[in-house]
């Protein structure tokens, strides 16, 4: 018998390790790093190492990838636990950890879907059914339980040339062809003659390929420029709703928007009034309104509303200086801005006493407010992490305009990480994004993802730059994440149909 080759010929203990150094690598593609390369370079170990994995074998590594990735990328999440739950920082970590064992568990699945549906395929077809699941599983995370798409694979190239493809495809299918650019990478590795050249030629065509339709005109103006002013306050969250703190935060901010003279449009950040609109209508609002009437501008503030008859209140941002206006926010986070199962945890709520964490969603059909003479299409915190509801407001918004808190995570990568998937909406809809954050990173994005005007982080500062309305639809936000995912299943469905007739190892 022939001496075993490759992955099958390491010890176990070294594919694990293999498997969670692959996902600690991956992490190094995404933003502030951005060594972009690696997103397609770790899952292909990846992939290498499933090809010769029995189904379980391939659980477990996919499940080592993901922790590998996740552990330490989103490990920022036990800060807000922490400091702002009730829990003391062990429980926090555990809490953490438990999310992330979760999540890790979707690249153990394609892992083991990839080893019991092809258990003896043609090497080109496993690795291409692992690259099809893989994805298929990414986009279930960013949807199953309200999902959490942090860390998509799309991501990582929005300074890439991959990053062309994105007002076609989207995140997901951007993280499509990173799994074909992984699965032309094992091949190149193991192939021979016409394999590696067939795989060096795909290679090309689709990196070449999105610097090509980098160069695409997808829309057009739709006016002249505007000049905005985004204002980030800088304030602590854990000062933030202390009731003594209220009127200082009201005069600083009042303070820094006066400073942004001549803007026609002024953004403040998600909550940055800390109370309800109601409590402020006289002392704060009114006197805005007022005041943007005279400039002829309009003013985005975020602020609490309290329907006082139904019960509920709402995370809005509240547009001033025109007709008055609010869009609601509709994607909640769970336990964060409200939570599930609320009858059967109403102790846990009481326990962990988060500020503002009882909100309800918002029903409007789309994320849209007028601003300075055009359509906007809004979203808040999160939101923009989900590129199907951003361009539902599309093709009627001139632009975008994302308002977040980011304090909640202190100094740590989810600050680089929002910014990078606010820049991915931006090349998805080709539209200006505004983003106004508490503490940073506030920013102005182009329709190309780049950056116009960044704030300094967790400095208080008035970004001004000048955007350009814009009209017309790209092929993404026409029509979704539905044709990827579409040519996905049919693409497993065919690898599938064709499978040969093994016994499961």
């Amino acid at each position: 018998m022939p001496a075993a080759s490759g992955p099958l010929a390491l010890p176990l203990w070294l594919r694990a390790l293999l498997a969670l150094g692959a996902g600690v690598v991956g992490l190094f593609a995404f933003a502030p790093f951005d060594l972009f390369p690696l997103a397609a370079a770790a899952p292909a170990l990846l992939l290498w190492l499933w090809r010769h994995s029995t189904p379980r074998q391939a659980l477990l590594e996919g499940w080592l990838f993901g922790l590998g990735l996740l552990g330490p990328g989103v490990s920022w999440l036990h800060i807000s636990i922490d400091q702002f739950g009730n829990v003391g920082t062990p429980l926090a970590i555990l809490i953490t950890l438990a999310f992330i064992l979760f999540l890790s568990l979707f690249y153990g699945v394609a892992g083991w879907l990839t080893r019991r549906l092809l258990p003896a395929a043609p090497a080109l077809a496993s690795l291409l059914l692992g690259a099809l699941l893989w994805v298929l599983m990414e986009w279930l995370r960013g949807w199953i339980l309200g999902g959490f798409p942090w860390l998509a694979l799309g991501y990582s190239q929005t300074g890439s040339p991959l990053a062309g493809w994105a007002p076609l495809i989207g995140v997901y299918g951007i993280s499509a062809l990173l799994l074909l650019s992984a699965v032309a990478l094992v091949r190149l590795a193991e192939g021979r003659g016409v394999q590696r050249l067939a795989s060096l030629a795909g290679l090309l065509l689709l990196w070449l390929g999105g610097w090509f339709l980098q160069q695409v005109q997808w829309v057009t103006p739709a006016g002249g420029p505007l000049r905005v002013s985004i204002i980030q306050g800088n304030v602590e969250q854990a000062e933030k709703w202390k009731p003594e703190n209220l009127l200082p935060t009201l005069q600083m901010y009042r303070r820094l928007t006066r400073q942004a003279a001549g803007a026609d449009l002024i953004i403040w950040p998600e909550t940055a009034v800390p109370s309800f609109a109601g409590r402020v209508e006289q002392v704060l609002l009114e006197p805005l309104e007022r005041q943007m009437r005279r400039r002829n501008a309009s003013l985005l503030l975020g602020v609490a509303e309290w329907d006082r008859d139904g019960g509920a209140y709402y995370n809005s941002m509240l547009a001033l200086g025109g007709e008055r206006a609010s869009y609601r926010k509709r994607h909640l986070v769970p336990f964060g801005e409200y939570m599930p199962f609320k009858g059967l945890l109403q102790p846990l709520i009481d326990w962990l006493q988060i500020p503002m964490s009882d909100f309800t969603p918002g029903d409007a059909p789309r994320p849209l407010l007028t601003l300075a003479g055009y359509p906007a299409g809004i979203s808040i915190c999160y939101e923009d992490a989900f590129g199907n509801e951003v361009i539902q407001a599309l093709p009627q918004a001139a632009f975008l305009i994302n308002a977040s808190n980011d304090a909640w995570f202190g100094d740590s990568l989810a600050l680089p990480q929002h910014l990078q998937i606010a820049r991915m909406r931006a090349q998805e809809s080709r539209r200006y994004l505004l983003r106004a954050t508490n503490t940073g990173i506030s920013a102005v994005i182009g329709p190309d993802g780049a950056l116009v005007a960044v704030a300094p982080a967790f400095q208080r500062h008035v970004l001004t730059a000048a955007i350009e309305p814009l009209q017309g639809l790209s092929p993404y936000a026409r029509f979704g994440n539905w044709p990827v995912i579409s040519l996905l299943l049919l693409g497993v469905g065919l690898l599938l149909w064709r499978r040969p007739s093994a016994p499961v190892p």
